[in-house]
């Protein structure tokens, strides 16, 4: 539910061609403007900082703020929004975004500073068509950082536990007053973790993590397209005191045919032919990725006519059905004749009777 119907715009000060970057400077200065702690028993203060991250919220979401730059307010109806009763309901919201120092030092809260997941890691993989075709497994070789297995990724040197920080007592802020308003910050002793290590893991130099090659298992979908990305959740970096680990982001190359050209899920190419073929119609071989079929070629067919074959093409990614084949028949002309068959080319033209030629040029003579 909505807190206001002033001009989001307006609420933060900012025009509206305003950069993501200008709106949270913008924000900050609001917030620590009307913080309820340098405002006490002001309602409307109290008002204005929640308006403010509601304002925030908007333009700083790429699809509400499209919305609300169309539509205005009407354009965010149906909409879900977090809605802000407390001073914990923003920092859950936008503490990531802005940083836990920052949030600490506004509202005058924090604890222990979380663990953080791992980093994500990117690779490349290249398939080919027949891979797109069933499907397949790629193994991908990774150098990446592993929990220590002297320390149990503790940090500590092996026998010895991490201490309590003595500066916050393990909570990991610290607190300092400045008149009415309290600043909470991050310990500068521990960096939040809120314990220190007085004699670090020799094998990881108190990291608790060491660098280590491991084989990771891509499984690679039918239909998969060049440039799509796979993400192999729990493959990447290990993350801190037990956070889940990062992910393994993987982008797909699908490597060119010498034979066929994709488009989507069909498949095109080109086979030649002779003149005679197509003239008196034939029954030829032509290439799929299942192996050779047999085409016919009916009489008279023109060079360039495109035949098509269904399901003879890739898979749509995550279904069963494929697409078509496009065989485009080619006349292959020689380049060195014998006397003989340009002989036999010879009294050939001198009996043929091209209709469509004829009526050309009967069409562009006066």
């Amino acid at each position: 539910m909505s807190i206001t119907q002033r001009d989001y715009y307006e609420i933060l000060g900012v025009a509206k061609n305003a950069s993501p970057e200008e709106i949270k400077r913008a924000y900050r200065k609001k917030a620590l403007q009307y913080h309820p702690d340098r405002n006490a028993g002001d309602p409307d203060a109290e008002y204005k900082f929640k308006e403010a991250a509601e304002a925030f919220e908007v333009l700083t979401d790429t699809e509400k703020r499209r919305l609300y730059d169309v539509y205005g307010h009407e354009g965010l109806k149906g909409v879900r929004m977090r809605g802000f009763r407390t001073f914990e309901d923003i920092f859950s919201a936008f503490g990531d975004i802005f940083g836990d120092s920052i949030f600490s030092d506004l509202f005058g809260f924090g604890g222990v500073r979380q663990p953080r997941q791992g980093r994500s890691l990117h690779c490349r993989v290249d398939v080919t068509l027949d891979d797109v075709l069933t499907g397949t497994s790629k193994t991908i070789l990774l150098r990446r950082n592993e929990t220590c297995d002297a320390c149990k990724g503790t940090g500590a040197k092996p026998g010895t536990k991490p201490k309590v920080c003595s500066r916050c007592n393990g909570s990991g802020q610290v607190r300092r007053s400045h008149g009415f308003f309290v600043m909470q910050t991050t310990c500068p002793a521990c960096g939040g973790a809120g314990n220190v290590i007085e004699k670090p893991c020799p094998h990881c130099r108190g990291s608790g993590i060491t660098p280590r090659e491991v084989e990771v298992t891509a499984r690679i979908p039918p239909g998969i397209e060049d440039g799509m990305q796979l993400r192999i959740a729990g493959e990447g970096e290990p993350g801190e005191k037990g956070a889940p680990r990062g992910d393994l982001l993987c982008s797909v190359r699908v490597a060119e045919h010498p034979v066929f050209k994709r488009h989507g899920a069909d498949l095109h190419c080109e086979v030649p032919v002779r003149f005679a073929q197509l003239a008196l119609g034939d029954k030829i071989q032509v290439p799929t990725l299942n192996g050779e079929q047999e085409l016919k070629v009916p009489r008279g067919t023109s060079s360039g006519h495109t035949f098509p074959l269904k399901g003879k093409g890739l898979p749509y990614l995550g279904t069963n059905a494929r697409g078509d084949q496009m065989i485009t028949v080619v006349v292959a002309m020689p380049k060195d004749l014998t006397a003989e068959q340009i002989r036999l080319l010879k009294e050939f033209d001198e009996t043929e009777t091209n209709p469509r030629r004829k009526t050309l040029f009967q069409r562009i003579r006066p």
